[in-house]
């Protein structure tokens, strides 16, 4: 039997290779929004997060979310993540 292959994803602060389900994915959507994608699946720039305090806190201190999805991230994405966990 053929085994399925399992998608990986690098969470953008640890730069950990991780299953997809074990990341959440922050989106900057083409109108310029920014949005906590929970279905892996909108459209958009993304960049996946572990599901980690300590992370989320790193990503939000060294903003490199900003700088990933090229546009200022405002706190309550950050207060969104950490309601996930």
């Amino acid at each position: 039997m053929k085994m399925k292959k399992i998608p990986m994803r690098s969470c953008v602060v640890t730069h950990e290779k991780l299953p997809k389900k074990e990341l959440i994915r922050v989106v900057r959507t083409p109108e310029g929004n920014v949005i906590v994608d929970k279905t892996s699946k909108a459209n958009g720039r993304g960049a996946y997060l572990k599901l980690d305090l300590e992370v989320i806190t790193k990503a939000e201190k060294s903003k490199v979310l900003d700088k990933i999805l090229e546009v200022e991230v405002p706190e309550s994405i950050y207060e969104e993540l950490r309601s996930l966990i």
